[in-house]
């Protein structure tokens, strides 16, 4: 069920952060610990990062290929540094499709999104029901067949039709609209969820039908000062600890961090 991380402090290189612990991303990739179905990550990864200057959109570099086969990221990932950081490893869904366009994060102008979990029959249940709720320009979007997508898309229509809303506000909101979808259409939802604008991460951990997969947070440990790592599965020994069922959880440029019930 998908393994992801974010990071928010002080810039790092990539290597750093997806690479040098006992428990690294990469490691996640092959021999996840607390995964809730399947049993390794290797239907494509991607990263997601902001240029330390934050003039510009982010950047992102994604793969159908497992993440120990790609021959480009190990040295790409000594050369990037960034003080934003989002990454994904993927385990699909039964019948979705293995393509570059349903690899995360995704990416809308200088929003990077990523999401573990699912929506149960998505195709039978809210494909349809999700996308009668978007605007034009966010139904034209969309460009894969994911629920994930389609998760995005529902929280950028949400930030479009209310701007004054902030991304903690809007994912509080999409995820009640989502719990009220499940209901009526007789599903289920998990949804660890987060966005980032370059500037904060919002996070959540929510499902319609506990438990929730894992996810957890990690602030100012000794080997990343100033900053917080958001984590599927601890990446190494430290402080960690676990969100809260139904939580949304938001960390501000400062390292600030909040959480709120859903």
């Amino acid at each position: 069920m998908c393994r992801l991380l974010a990071y928010l402090g002080s810039p790092v290189s990539l290597e750093k952060l997806l690479y040098n612990h006992e428990h690294s991303l990469i490691t996640q990739s092959y021999q996840p610990q607390e995964m809730m179905s399947g049993t390794v990550n290797a239907d494509g990864f991607g990263v997601g990062w902001y240029h330390i200057q934050k003039d510009t959109e982010p950047f992102t570099y994604k793969s159908t290929l497992p993440i120990w086969n790609d021959v480009n990221l190990p040295s790409l990932s000594r050369y990037v540094e960034s003080g934003c950081v989002v990454s994904y490893v993927r385990s699909a869904t039964l019948g979705q499709a293995l393509d570059i366009s349903n690899c995360q994060p995704f990416k809308y102008q200088r929003l990077l999104f990523l999401h573990n979990g699912k929506i149960d029959q998505f195709r039978q249940t809210l494909y349809r029901p999700i996308r009668s709720l978007l605007n034009d320009e966010i139904y034209q979007w969309v460009n894969g067949t994911t629920d994930s997508e389609h998760i995005f898309a529902l929280l950028l229509n949400e930030l479009q039709n209310n701007p004054g809303k902030s991304l903690e506000q809007a994912m509080h909101l999409i995820l009640l609209k989502l719990k009220e979808l499940a209901e009526r259409h007789n599903t289920y939802i998990l949804a660890n969820l987060v966005v980032s604008d370059g500037n904060r991460l919002v996070a959540s951990r929510f499902s319609t039908k506990p438990p929730s997969p894992t996810l957890y947070w990690l602030q100012n440990d000794a080997n990343f000062s100033n900053s917080v790592i958001i984590a599927s599965e601890p990446l190494f020994k430290g402080n960690w600890n676990s969100f809260p069922e139904n939580s949304i959880l938001s960390v501000r440029e400062d390292c600030d961090l909040r959480i709120e019930q859903i």
